[in-house]
């Protein structure tokens, strides 16, 4: 699947400037701060509208608390994020309700994300009620049918209650749940890794369909490459709390530059078992992320380190049209090319 090109806009719909979260670490009896764990530190990034940008990377990278610090859910230790040119970080508690209209989250478990006593008629109109969506019962009814049909589950369905579905079912109830009001952008946590292979590509073109249909913008956060070529638009690849590599999908999958990127890529599974691919193996453990590594962070792992690498922390720069790369090997005249990972 190509996904067509989003037209520029002037202003993006989501912009997240410097974006950090560090969490305290308390001990003793007197639970005094003992450290922080570094999260997020530092993440720069926007989306257009109608855009799918793809934030991946291993497991514990914070690209999770990324999208939560986006829904408010906790506040921010610095950074600013802009919904619509209105800056939304610092936004009173009692003017949240026009932000949580507009953007909502899909989890990576549909059953837990879903209240088992109510019908499924019940779940899609709380969001309705709550946001004044709807003018009397009938005209209740119609809309939560109308989301039943977006989502393509029968209308008859909705007397039933969350365990009576599938898991795949069950993430279509979740996404339609977003959809109810009127959401511009929806998060999507792990939406779809906890899904068989063949019901996950049935969400990932439902989701496409209802991009291309409703003009959504969509935050996708996955480990999953080989789920985020055929989704996105742009992809940004995230190590211990930073990105270390933005760009468009078609750049980044076949002209990659960072080291982790590239390693990430060459343990994508390819169609064709003959195909021969040249696979980098990482060496080591992720760092913790309470003492992150001086210089780049990923320094402590990569085959072609080098002693800036671990005292100077490269910043991203510009590789081509929308690309940014955050690596000193791309900064050396002639330096060493890197093996493709295609």
């Amino acid at each position: 699947m190509t996904r067509a090109p989003v037209a520029s806009r002037e202003h993006p719909l989501l912009e997240v400037n410097a974006l950090k979260k560090h969490f305290p670490i308390r001990g003793g009896l007197l639970g005094r701060t003992t450290g922080n764990v570094h999260a997020v530190d530092g993440v720069t990034f926007d989306i257009r509208r109608g855009e799918t940008l793809s934030l991946v990377g291993e497991s514990g990278c914070g690209k999770s608390t990324v999208g939560k610090a986006i829904l408010r859910l906790f506040a921010l230790t610095d950074g600013e994020v802009y919904l619509d040119g209105e800056r939304i970080d610092n936004m009173p508690a009692r003017t949240l309700r026009a932000m949580r209209k507009r953007v909502q989250v899909v989890f990576q478990d549909p059953f837990s994300s879903l209240n088992p006593r109510q019908k499924v008629r019940d779940i899609l109109a709380e969001p309705l009620i709550n946001f004044g969506m709807a003018r009397g019962r009938r005209d209740l009814n119609a809309k939560v049918e109308a989301l039943m049909d977006k989502v393509r589950l029968p209308r008859d369905a909705v007397d039933r209650f969350p365990h009576e579905f599938s898991g795949g079912q069950r993430q279509r109830i979740c996404i339609a749940r977003a959809l109810a009001p009127g959401a511009d952008l929806i998060i999507c946590d792990e939406a779809v890794s906890a899904l068989d292979v063949s019901v996950k590509a049935q969400i990932i073109n439902l989701m496409v369909d209802l991009q291309d249909e409703l003009g959504l913008a969509l935050l996708f956060i996955s480990h999953d490459l080989a789920t985020v070529e055929h989704l996105t638009h742009r992809v940004a690849v995230m190590y211990l709390g930073k990105i270390v590599e933005l760009a468009d999908r078609r750049s980044l999958f076949a002209h990659s530059h960072h080291p982790y990127t590239r390693a990430l890529l060459s343990a994508v599974p390819v169609p064709d078992p003959m195909a021969k691919r040249n696979r980098i193996i990482l060496t080591g453990d992720v760092p913790s992320p309470i003492n992150p590594p001086s210089g780049c962070r990923f320094h402590t792992r990569c085959p072609f380190v080098f002693d800036r690498c671990r005292t100077e922390e490269p910043l991203l720069r510009k590789m081509g049209e929308g690309h940014l790369s955050a690596c000193h090997l791309d900064e050396v005249p002639g330096g060493q090319v890197l093996p493709n990972a295609a």
